[in-house]
């Protein structure tokens, strides 16, 4: 996944950000999920799919302005 200089995401607003890897705490894959809302904040989570980050995610904009 693309970062900055610093580290930081460079997810555009409103869109999402994801990519599968193999972490050595598990078996299986994973995935790192970024999302950053038209507000400008960012959700960023590592969950076992796609489908549960992004279940994550909706949790998470119910909570936004």
């Amino acid at each position: 996944m693309k970062t900055d200089v610093q580290g930081g995401s460079t997810c555009p607003v409103g869109a999402e950000q994801y990519e599968a890897f193999h972490p050595s705490w598990r078996a299986g894959t994973a995935v790192q999920y970024d999302y950053r809302h038209t507000n400008g904040r960012l959700f960023s989570t590592v969950a076992p799919t796609l489908e549960e980050a992004r279940a994550r995610r909706d949790r998470w904009l119910e909570d936004q302005p």
